[in-house]
């Protein structure tokens, strides 16, 4: 398969949406294969000496000091996928579940679980043929339930999509050409003991927040522009004074995209400074996205790490297995709560700029950007969507990961509920693109009230077009939804990014 990505090395954030939610196939390197192989050795060997290992040779949490025989191990490993898979309610969206199987491939094929290779092979046709196992999103603390669920598709039992249509899971098996699998000792707690769900949702969520930050200077500099803003609190030099580096990068994005704008040139002397919903764009989008870049960062280094417990270490002479805590998901956890308060900001400055558009006191223009308002309500109820949508946004920039609810009679007494942050991170994420979407109809609609002597941005000129074929300028009320969907899905799908960037380049 050319168009393939390999497994061995590092993988990229963009490289796991590219598989994720592109679908592209994935191929295990030689090292992997190899690293895989020799830390099963190791177990298969202790398993036949009798070595006492957690979740091996003993039960699970506080059950850990119960010893389980040789001949009960294939029973051990399939007992806790059926007694974990209790997370309840909707079943997580399909990306999460890809994403969760990917993170194990990745957790497990560092070679430090002593699993099969032939057990990761399933994971990696599950991929491939695009088998998605049904996994309930409610209940999970970090761990262990929605990746239960997961696994037991590869027993031929809980449930799966195949084709879209939901399946038992030994029914999508066979229709997908594979056959169940009787797990060996290890591999149901490797499956389900790592931050391989909390790490592929945050892993989603830090990216879409990302392509949203970016997009967020492209819509900020297209109200600034309808606003007749003033350029000079943008100066490089005052970024120079203060020299956070995505400050200044967040500053030369605008620049750049209102590069030309004869607005901006003749606004210049209008007035002295503007509101800071327009002149404070760098200083706020530049501070979420040092929040971002670092969790992408974080995001990164989990996605590259082995995870599990216990971990088999298979060094020539220093061969052990060790009980110890890399499937907590602090990292993590921290990183998404401090992202979607991160997405609040971005979202509450967005709506500041929208409300300054449809308020015809602070624009100049017809108030709601309608000809007609009174018979018309034009453009006043999405900035209501706005307000509905960033209350949730607060409620939900609640960090999870400050919370504590001890389990398994006390051997977990701390929990850093990580998952439930980059649950609702991915949540949050969803949120912000509307209340951007929002503010950019809001550009859209506005800049059909300007001069026609008086030139905009070749970016902003390029992005209203597109937006032409699909929305029009509103003559009188009409049915908004639709407009707003796509728009949210322009940001979505990196078109907005695409559009900008093929005249401006990468922006930063």
């Amino acid at each position: 398969m050319d168009n393939c990505i390999e497994l061995g090395g590092k993988l990229t954030l963009e490289e796991f949406i590219r598989i994720v939610r592109g679908h592209v196939p994935v191929r295990f390197s030689g090292e992997y294969r190899e690293r895989v192989n020799r830390s099963r050795e190791l177990v298969e060997q202790w398993t036949a000496e009798e070595r006492v290992m957690y979740g091996v040779t003993t039960g699970f949490g506080a059950l850990c000091t119960k010893t389980i025989s040789k001949e009960e191990a294939a029973q051990l490993q399939r007992n806790i996928l059926l007694s974990h898979s209790v997370s309840v309610g909707e079943p997580l969206p399909e990306e999460a579940v890809r994403g969760t199987m990917l993170m194990v491939l990745q957790n497990l094929g560092q070679g430090y679980s002593g699993v099969r290779l032939e057990l990761l092979e399933m994971y990696r046709e599950f991929l491939n043929r695009d088998l998605t196992p049904w996994a309930p999103g409610d209940g999970s603390v970090g761990y262990l339930c929605p990746e239960a669920h997961m696994a037991l598709v590869l027993l031929g039992e809980g449930k799966a999509t195949w084709k879209g249509e939901l399946l038992d899971g030994r029914e999508a098996l066979k229709r997908a050409g594979l056959a169940p699998i009787t797990l060996a000792s290890k591999e149901g707690l490797a499956l389900i003991s790592g931050t391989t769900s909390v790490t592929a949702m945050g892993a989603i969520a830090v990216y879409d927040m990302i392509q949203a930050a970016k997009s967020a200077d492209v819509i900020g500099a297209c109200s600034l522009e309808n606003c007749r803003g003033l350029l000079a609190a943008f100066d490089e030099r005052v970024m120079s004074v203060r020299p956070h580096p995505e400050q200044k990068g967040c500053a030369e994005n605008v620049r750049t995209v209102l590069a030309g704008s004869k607005v901006i040139e003749n606004a210049k002397t209008s007035h002295l400074q503007d509101a800071l919903s327009l002149r404070c764009i760098p200083q706020l989008h530049g501070a979420v996205k040092k929040t971002l870049y670092d969790a992408k960062r974080t995001i990164e280094t989990e996605m590259n790490s082995c995870c599990d417990n216990p971990t088999i270490w298979p060094e020539a002479g220093a061969e052990d297995v060790i009980s110890a805590c890399n499937c907590d998901s602090s990292y993590v956890g921290l990183e998404m709560d401090s992202c979607s308060i991160a997405a609040v900001m971005l979202a509450k400055m967005s709506e500041r700029r929208n409300n300054r558009m449809i308020d015809g006191n602070t624009s100049g223009l017809p108030a709601f950007l309608i000809r007609n308002p009174g018979l018309n309500s034009g453009l006043m109820v999405p900035q209501y969507t706005q307000a509905g949508l960033i209350n949730r946004m607060r409620v939900l920039a609640y960090p999870a990961s400050v919370d504590n609810t001890p389990t398994c009679m006390n051997q977990e007494d701390y929990v850093a509920m990580g998952y439930t942050a980059a649950r609702k991170a991915c949540e949050m994420v969803q949120k912000l693109e509307y209340v951007l979407a929002i503010e950019l109809l809001t550009d859209y609609e506005a800049q059909a009230f300007r001069e026609p002597a008086e030139t905009i941005a070749a970016v902003t000129e390029a992005v209203y077009r597109r937006i032409e074929e699909r929305v029009p300028v509103l003559k009188e009320d009409e049915f908004l939804y639709p407009h707003i969907e796509f728009l949210r899905q322009m940001i979505h799908s990196g078109e907005l990014l695409r559009i900008t960037e093929a005249i401006t380049g990468p922006l930063q």
